[in-house]
């Protein structure tokens, strides 16, 4: 793939996949190699996660069409149950594209909640004691279900969900406030954040503990996710990043220096 494919903007690529879906043809088509790179470049849901953390749909007629209140049950006894709303799959919009072009952000968070968001939020409350009273901020968050499980069950001091889509921050905000009575003592907060924002100073060095899955997919975000990610971390005492993400093609193969 030349270096004019590989710099292309994520919604440019999805948009490409859209295309080939929607135009009609009279005979399957042969996707020559570089058109099958890009499409293995984009993340894709490719299953319904691991049950991992236990869920199920609830019917809630206030509820708009597009959108579905799922209830998440922790594995840990005691543990709250966590209700999010968050939109039904492969229910996009036009206007998501929209959005996605207008600020140069990606759609992913918004689709589902990924099955590599479910193994992180399992391995962190596998791990709870790592979180008790720290400052906690998840990366591309999606709907957050990691962030929200560490909130409900570990004892942090403040849990911050972002992402760089406004409209997932939407979300994680109202499911904020709709699951304010699982977080005890922990201060749990939304956040617009794009990781190659330049003014963050009310946030730098702040961070015990930063956790993100699934953010590697961009080889061209890379940089900006190194960046911000060692901007945001405590230079007073310990701190550490917890990056989970599927395999796929070369998107982990890095170096994050500097």
């Amino acid at each position: 793939m030349d270096n004019r494919t590989t710099n292309e903007k994520a919604s440019s690529l999805r948009w490409k996949i859209l295309r080939r879906a929607l135009l009609s043809r009279s005979s399957p088509p042969h996707p020559d190699e570089q058109s099958q790179m890009i499409t293995k470049s984009i993340s894709r849901r490719t299953g319904h996660g691991f049950n991992l953390i236990l869920s199920h749909v609830i019917a809630d007629s206030s509820s708009s069409t597009r959108d579905a209140r799922v209830c998440y049950t922790l594995p840990i006894p005691g543990a709250p149950q966590l209700f999010l709303t968050q939109r039904v799959d492969n229910r996009a919009d036009l206007s998501d594209f929209e959005i996605c072009n207008r600020y140069n952000i990606d759609n992913t968070g918004l689709v589902c909640n990924w099955p590599s968001e479910d193994v992180l939020a399992h391995y962190c409350l596998s791990h709870a004691d790592i979180f008790r009273s720290k400052k906690v901020i998840e990366l591309g968050s999606g709907y957050g279900l990691a962030g929200f499980a560490i909130a409900a069950a570990t004892e942090a001091s403040e849990v911050v969900i972002s992402d760089g889509n406004p409209q997932v921050v939407d979300y994680t905000q109202r499911n904020i406030e709709a699951n304010s009575g699982a977080f005890g003592n922990t201060v749990v907060k939304s956040m617009t954040l794009h990781w190659n924002q330049e003014d963050t100073s009310n946030i730098a060095d702040s961070f015990d503990i930063i956790i993100a899955s699934d953010c590697t997919f961009f080889k061209d975000f890379h940089r900006d996710l190194a960046r911000i990610v060692k901007h945001l971390l405590s230079k007073a005492g310990s701190s550490e990043a917890i990056f989970l993400s599927p395999k796929r093609g070369n998107s982990s193969d890095c170096s994050w220096s500097g």
